[in-house]
């Protein structure tokens, strides 16, 4: 089973709510940096973030509708990494998914992944609003836009959350070609660990500090 730093060592410890203070990415970072947690996530207007050496920062983009035209999702993300963000996870655009538009949805991760050249890019498909067929597609549709990781949700989606299912779904369509991230209702160390045995490679959680409290050495 994996170990609390096994799974620290995969958490982009998040905080994303609209109404987060300078003074509490701050506090993130320091709890971060304390819980040996592979990165920080936050908003795109919070950049740039002083962070010690070995922990990275995320950041969103087209967050968290995917709504946002592609012009923007392009300058959103190209203005994230110039301010320092080592990852960038944009929204897919939900429209053109359940309109099949697969094609579309190529172009436009096509598009964010040029603008952020060196940096990883997490497409997020919010898996609970969709059919396990457009799981698939988006998925390869992702990967031949060029995206380093597919990641299941916002986890503000109605819809809900990560699930076992989902991940694993994806992990068996884009195989060991890209990352897989789980984020979205991930509250407890059982479902991070059931999240990593169904194939996810990162978590995005919140709840780092109760999820590993859950874990041994």
């Amino acid at each position: 089973m994996p170990s609390r730093r096994d799974i620290a060592a995969i958490i982009d410890h998040t905080l994303l709510t609209p109404e987060a203070t300078g003074e509490q990415v701050a506090a993130l970072v320091v709890q971060a940096a304390e819980l040996g947690t592979f990165s920080v996530c936050v908003s795109p207007s919070q950049l740039p973030v002083e962070v010690p050496d070995g922990l990275r920062v995320a950041t969103v983009c087209g967050f968290p509708s995917g709504a946002h035209a592609t012009a923007v999702k392009v300058a959103e993300a190209a203005d994230a990494v110039a301010k320092g963000a080592d990852e960038v996870d944009m929204v897919v655009n939900l429209r053109q998914v359940k309109e099949h538009d697969w094609e579309d949805v190529e172009a436009e991760v096509r598009a964010v992944k040029a603008a952020v050249g060196a940096a990883l890019l997490k497409v997020i498909i919010e898996s609970a609003a969709l059919t396990d067929e457009e799981v698939v597609a988006v998925c390869r549709a992702c990967e031949r836009g060029g995206a380093d990781y597919v990641k299941t949700s916002t986890g503000f989606h109605p819809a809900g959350g990560a699930s076992t299912h989902a991940v694993r779904l994806m992990r068996q369509t884009v195989g060991e070609r890209l990352g897989v991230k789980a984020s979205g209702g991930i509250r407890t160390a059982e479902a991070a660990l059931a999240m990593v045995e169904a194939g996810a490679t990162r978590l995005g959680v919140s709840s780092t500090v109760s999820i590993l409290d859950g874990l041994e050495d």
